[in-house]
């Protein structure tokens, strides 16, 4: 029986300095792995910044005994104190990084990947690429990252754009988590004449209804704490104008990030944390997550920029409403409108209110069967690692083909 090797090539991937780092991409590698045959082979190759300090340039985890092999890769943040100089240093420091799991997992298989499939751009579409030009392996790339819708799109560099547009060409297929992101990305130039959309994984087992009723009043936010991005700020200064009429309702933010000391200040300049009206949770692990979902009266989110919203799809599976943004990918996750919730656009404190008003009121009602059912149908590892084989499979036709013609040259 003849193997198929799989790299997976992460910018984000949940390592040692924070285990919730790009777990939408792990949910996805496992959900490959676990309805992949017995002879596909994948193995995930990651470099990132050390966090902290590290004895030497660089540290290697190896965890190669792993259902997925996995090798991850630490490098120095400061090197020598110079920004401009540090950057330079940090981006080769990277790509040795790269250039040395590459060649322990050759060693590990025994022979180069069929395939390699790139997780979020760009120094990783890169390296696929020359290892393309290189070798003749192909490679598709998974895009999640919120940099390519119009509201962020204005950060893009013209040299980061001139170099999309060539390592998106030069992909097998380019697969977004949403229909707005393909077209979002297209819009900019970075189009590829095959293009799949897939969605993110939700652990619909964890992530599941509980026999507990919800409780009257009680919001939940999960969310990175990005106010630029996510905008939490605004949903406290919804619930505060809303207190006084409504004494039962409580908010609970579960998250972390640089804008946490932001909003502390504000929700206590806003008299929220006195009352214990809001609270601060922190970084919760996911079975604490689904338990705050199991038992809310709505998720909320008020981001203005969303490829997907891995959250909101969590909170189906366990049948809880959400009052969500107007963004990005959002709307195509709640068709028919109505039926799983309420969207308001992003930065309309009004809409917010009154969406919260109808839910505080009795208004907004769901069926948490469908719910549940939806998340299942749409989400669940078994539905989505069975697209991604089919992807796989129709890819490999290509990496025979380039792997002959770059032998014979």
């Amino acid at each position: 029986m003849s193997l198929t090797r799989v790299l997976h090539l992460p910018k984000w991937y949940p390592h040692g300095y924070d285990d919730q780092d790009g777990d939408f991409v792990a949910r996805h590698v496992a959900a490959i792995a676990q309805a992949a045959p017995p002879s596909w082979h994948p193995a995930v190759l990651l470099a990132t910044v050390a966090r902290s300090p590290i004895p030497g340039l660089v540290v290697c985890e190896e965890s190669l005994t792993d259902p997925v092999p996995t090798l991850r890769y630490y490098y120095r943040a400061r090197l020598t104190g110079v920004p401009p100089l540090d950057k330079l240093l940090k981006l080769g420091l990277y790509y040795w990084c790269l250039a040395r799991g590459y060649r322990r997992l050759q060693r590990h298989w025994g022979a180069r990947p069929d395939l390699v499939h790139v997780h979020v751009l760009l120094r990783t579409g890169l390296w696929a690429w020359w290892q393309r030009w290189r070798h003749g392996i192909p490679y598709l790339i998974t895009e999640h990252w919120t940099l390519y819708l119009p509201e962020r799109a204005g950060h893009i560099s013209w040299l980061r754009a001139r170099l999309t547009r060539l390592v998106v060409r030069r992909a097998a297929t380019l697969h977004t988590v949403s229909e707005s992101l393909r077209d979002a990305m297209a819009g900019l130039g970075f189009t590829n004449p095959r293009s799949v959309v897939l969605a993110n994984v939700v652990d619909t087992d964890l992530f599941c209804p509980a026999p507990a009723p919800r409780e009257f009043g009680r919001l939940l936010v999960v969310s990175a704490f990005h106010e630029p991005v996510k905008n939490i700020s605004g949903i406290l200064r919804v619930v505060a104008r809303l207190r006084p009429q409504w004494p039962a309702l409580r908010l609970r933010l579960a998250g972390y990030g640089p804008d946490e000391p932001h909003l502390r200040r504000l929700a206590a300049e806003l008299g929220l944390l006195a009352d214990g009206t809001v609270a601060f949770l922190g970084k919760l692990p996911h079975p604490a997550v689904a338990s705050e979902m199991q038992r809310a009266a709505a998720l909320v989110s008020f981001s203005r920029a969303e490829t997907f919203g891995c959250v909101l799809l969590e909170a189906r599976a366990t049948g809880c409403p959400v009052i969500g943004p107007a963004t990005g990918g959002v709307p195509e996750l709640f068709q028919p409108a109505g039926t799983f919730g309420v969207l308001v656009p992003p930065d309309d404190e009004a809409a917010l209110t009154r969406a919260l008003t109808d839910l505080l009121q009795g208004r907004l009602v769901v069926d948490a069967n469908l719910l549940r059912t939806d998340a299942e149908r749409r989400c669940g590892y078994a539905q989505v690692g069975r697209q991604f084989i089919t992807l796989y499979t129709s890819l490999l036709p290509e990496a025979q083909r380039l792997a002959a013609k770059t032998d014979a040259s």
